[in-house]
């Protein structure tokens, strides 16, 4: 166990740590049910490219959590603060799902050369006549963001590839390097310990990632607790030469690591 003195607040993945599809990870209501009352300030990352916070949130209250969208910190909703920042009025291909589309429809996408390419979740349309456009619009000059580099993401039926691959993949042909939005950038980690106005340090990431979640999150400064469920792998953990903080076989078990009444 550890003192609740170390930990001020609590940043929790979602899928794979809360739930897994449909499918609410046993004890995980009970257990924000102990921290409310506990009285520790919680947010909820994700780099899911698929949905905007709204719709998270939206997916979360059907599963039974009490979580609104302000307090999701999705990759999503990061891209597009990371463009509003750039000066003038650039031109970007956004390659994203048509659920997040709304949220960048303020943006200039009708340049033959854009400025920006952003890669997201889309499935099944990656296709050898989209990945040469992109090649060439990389090769003309446009920066590549990714809203992350996920490897692969846990299904109901096994492990699904994730866009890490394809964001590898045009970094290799272009020689450029994507500028990471979600985790693991240090940045996204940041941002989140921020918004709970607590030193990054007293801060404790849940995470079933070793490398984006845990990684990531001990890169940036804060602490971070690795649990069994989701597309946690053992053999991954044990090659990654990442230490967490804790690791627990479910998110069932943080109340006990840290210390919390019943």
């Amino acid at each position: 166990m550890t003192s609740n003195r170390e930990i001020h607040g609590l940043l929790f993945d979602l899928d794979g740590v809360l739930y897994v599809g449909n499918d609410v990870i046993p004890g995980a209501l009970e257990t924000l049910g102990k921290i409310r009352r506990a009285k520790i300030p919680c947010r909820f990352i994700t780099n899911t490219s698929t949905k905007t916070a709204t719709d998270v949130a939206v997916k979360l209250k059907t599963l039974g959590f009490r979580i609104q969208a302000r307090d999701i910190f999705s990759a999503v909703s990061a891209t597009r603060d990371f463009l509003r920042e750039v000066p003038g009025d650039p031109a970007v291909h956004f390659l994203i799902h048509d659920a997040a589309k709304p949220e960048f429809a303020a943006f200039r996408q009708d340049s033959p050369q854009p400025d920006y390419v952003v890669v997201g979740d889309i499935g099944a349309a990656w296709n050898y006549v989209l990945l040469n456009r992109v090649f060439n619009e990389l090769m003309g000059g446009a920066e590549l963001i990714a809203m992350h580099k996920n490897k692969y993401w846990q299904v109901k039926n096994g492990l699904q590839m994730d866009i890490g691959a394809f964001v590898a993949g045009l970094e290799f042909v272009s020689g450029k390097q994507a500028i990471i939005i979600g985790k693991p950038s240090q940045a996204f980690f940041q941002l989140a310990a921020r918004h709970l106005g607590v030193e990054a340090h007293k801060v404790l990431v849940i995470g079933d990632d070793i490398d984006n979640d845990i990684g990531g999150g001990q890169a940036a400064g804060l602490k971070a607790a690795l649990v069994k469920t989701g597309k946690y792998r053992r053999e991954t953990a044990e090659n990654s030469g990442i230490t967490p903080f804790a690791t627990l076989d479910s998110v069932a078990d943080l109340p006990d690591l840290l210390n919390l009444p019943g």
